[in-house]
């Protein structure tokens, strides 16, 4: 039986980790394993168990999206799509009109496993394409190709999917300006509903970050990185597509509603081996090993406070003073929403501009940010400059 408590009307979301891969990617620092197939099938039960241990004791009022992600959630079967479906669904109100998203790898992706994941419930679709040019994708080590994004996106039509996003990446070794315009034209001509542009990071103990490191691959000067954003603004922008975070483009009506859980820094739940959460008042994380996780929710009803499981490995209470400032470098990610003030007032009883309002302004004197009555935004300016921003505010 789900429990609804007065401590929040909020709506929750809920996180799942898959954790596997076939190979790992030489940019990924996340909490992803290859040749684990095997465990997949007792992952699978002790996600179930996990679902299972929070669920019932939930004190949200509903769910409102679900997301699977990882590694790459491709690699379950819908059959166990469906399975970790059912256990939610037992274990926590979910609104009809839910959103229920999974990442997945191109050529993972038949009309068949398309149908079984719509019956399973699931209704968006994240795919990684990250780039439309072959040798891109070989620097990536990764194991589709742009026929098979396009081969994915026609099967997503015909299995019912009418919420497709696609992941792109910008600003890496080999990378030009002409291959970053042809790999945009190529996305805005397969038409998805929504699309997530990301610089490339260099994370420590990535294949790439060695590389360049040790010479053998050179990033891209800044001056360009910044030349590509802008270029992507320009075109998603005439064929149709609103910006409306920093990172983020969407058709009207196809933001993805889970992300903006985290940028209006809402709860929602992580389940599964390295997966992040933030509820009641708690920000947490969980075992990162997919065995110890596997044993951990074997182990019993282990009592812990909600949101966290026996397979929590760390856990923090936000005070008010951080979950201002986590607030505060979230929400102004939403270009167009800004963070409304009224909002803000109600959430933490007082007015942004009484504690922040000097670096507002002065940010606003550089045409950074924007103030108005209602909100406060960052200015296409300012999307460049936004962690200079953020790290005054905070």
């Amino acid at each position: 039986m789900v429990m609804i408590s007065t401590h929040s009307a909020k709506k929750l979301s809920i996180y799942l980790h898959i954790p596997f891969c076939a190979t790992k990617c030489t940019y990924c620092a996340f909490n992803t394993y290859i040749d684990l197939d095997a465990l997949i099938p007792a992952y699978v039960d002790a996600l179930a168990k996990e679902i299972a241990y929070v669920g019932r004791r939930n004190i949200y009022a509903g769910v409102h999206t679900i997301y699977f992600g990882g590694g790459t959630p491709s690699l379950l079967t819908p059959a166990q799509f469906e399975y970790l479906s059912m256990a939610i669904y037992e274990h926590f109100s979910v609104d009809v009109d839910a959103e229920i998203s999974t990442e997945a790898n191109p050529n993972d992706l038949s009309v068949t496993y398309l149908r079984g994941l719509r019956r399973a419930g699931l209704n968006r679709l994240s795919i990684g394409m990250q780039t439309a040019q072959a040798n891109e994708l070989s620097l990536f080590d990764r194991r589709h190709s742009y026929d098979d994004v396009i081969n994915a996106v026609s099967a997503a039509r015909i299995a019912g999917f009418d919420n497709v996003s696609l992941d792109l990446i910008y600003g890496f070794p080999t990378q030009t300006m002409t291959s970053w315009k042809a790999s945009l034209q190529k996305v805005i001509n397969i038409n998805p509903e929504h699309l997530s542009l990301y610089a490339l990071g260099l994370e420590i103990g990535t294949a790439l970050d060695n590389w360049v490191k040790l010479g053998r691959a050179i990033m891209p000067e800044d001056d360009l990185i910044a030349d590509m954003y802008e270029q992507a603004t320009l075109m998603l922008d005439e064929a149709g597509y609103i910006q409306y975070e920093i990172s983020n483009w969407a058709k009207p009506e196809h933001t993805c509603v889970h992300n903006l859980q985290y940028w209006r820094n809402d709860p929602y739940i992580g389940l599964g081996p390295g997966a992040h959460g933030y509820a009641n008042d708690v920000r947490y994380d969980t075992i990162l090993s997919p065995q110890r996780y596997i044993q951990a929710m074997q182990s019993g009803d282990v009592l812990r406070v909600f949101p966290q499981t026996p397979a929590t490995r760390n856990a923090v209470t936000v005070d008010r003073e951080n979950e201002i400032s986590e607030t505060l470098m979230m929400h102004l990610r939403l270009l167009d929403e800004g963070l409304p003030r009224n909002q803000f007032q109600e959430r933490f009883g007082v007015d942004l501009m009484t504690l922040h309002g000097a670096t507002l302004e002065k940010f606003a004197q550089r045409g950074l940010i924007k103030i108005t009555d209602d909100a406060v935004y960052i200015t296409k300016q300012g999307r460049l400059v936004s962690n200079v921003i953020f790290r005054e505010l905070i």
